[in-house]
């Protein structure tokens, strides 16, 4: 049956790649669909497979709804499975390099600007137990530029406040050591000695550095919904978005003159043309403040 070779794949992929939980759960998300197309039209063997059923299946995605974006990564995850396949010597070769990816409409990131930053970081009340995580989670994340992901990931053994930075493990395992800012290292103080400990409750031996209100491990639903209450208490509700602050650290760096490679690096992109979007976000803020404040501009 084509499940066990898909489910051999994801195990290549956990075991082998080393993959993150929410990567491999996108693989067999995506897997899944097809091959739920695959067993519609009564197709029991990768043998049996040819670029045909693959662009059938891209296209009734399309039919659906299905953004360009959501074709692409799918595309991107049959690729990888044939090839998976090929290498077993399940099948001689691999139909999917016939398809073409679907053209993507490159959006660039919203980013807030650095008053809608400040409201938003000054939004938590830091005396209280609960207010004084926020503003450090927060803080943190404006500072360092992290993924969400990375930052409910994190542990206290993560954190070196004495010298300044996090250690932080991103996609593919890949480690990187982020410098903090003096107020988010403040802010982490604060809550590390103080806060953290009351949010425990019974469960003293939590390694996470964020605890949520179960005291355990904070959750990204649990941030978003933070998230989300603190913007909608500054009016900004309808720009935010899980990675807000990480797109505006990188934007108001390369604003204000960082080294490309630097932000790279600190953002733990593998490939520079993610982190580019950010000067073409940078320019296009330079023309729209031309062009309202040039008194020419618009003659």
């Amino acid at each position: 049956m084509i499940t066990n070779e898909l489910q051999s794949f994801i195990r290549f992929l956990s075991v082998e790649r080393g993959l993150s939980r929410n990567t491999l759960e996108s693989y067999q998300r995506d897997l899944n669909q097809y091959v739920d197309y695959l067993l519609q039209h009564e197709i029991t063997s990768w043998k049996d497979t040819n670029k045909t059923h693959i662009a059938g299946h891209l296209s009734q995605m399309r039919i659906l709804g299905r953004a360009s974006a959501t074709l692409s990564r799918n595309l991107v995850s049959i690729r990888a499975l044939y090839q998976f396949l090929v290498r077993e010597r399940v099948l001689d070769a691999d139909p999917s390099i016939y398809i073409e990816a679907p053209k993507l409409e490159k959006k660039l990131p919203k980013v807030l600007s650095i008053q809608e930053v400040e409201k938003l970081l000054d939004a938590p009340q830091a005396e209280l137990v609960s207010g004084a995580r926020d503003k450090a989670m927060l803080e943190l994340l404006y500072a360092t530029g992290i993924r969400v992901s990375e930052l409910i990931s994190l542990n206290v053994t993560d954190v070196n406040l004495q010298m300044g930075f996090i250690r932080c493990v991103g996609k593919a395992e890949k480690e990187r050591n982020i410098p903090l800012s003096a107020i988010a290292n403040r802010c982490l103080t604060t809550y590390i000695h103080n806060d953290r400990k009351k949010l425990l409750k019974k469960t003293a031996d939590e390694e996470a550095l964020f605890i949520g209100h179960l005291g355990t491990r904070m959750t990204r639903q649990g941030f978003w919904k933070i998230l989300k209450r603190y913007a909608k208490d500054i009016n900004i509700a309808n720009d935010i978005s899980p990675h807000a602050l990480r797109h505006s650290f990188a934007a108001h760096l390369i604003e204000n003159g960082a080294d490309l490679r630097s932000v790279q690096e600190m953002l733990g992109h593998s490939d520079i043309s993610s982190t580019q979007m950010y000067v073409q976000a940078a320019k296009l803020k330079m023309k729209d403040v031309y062009n309202s404040a040039h008194p020419r501009a618009n003659m």
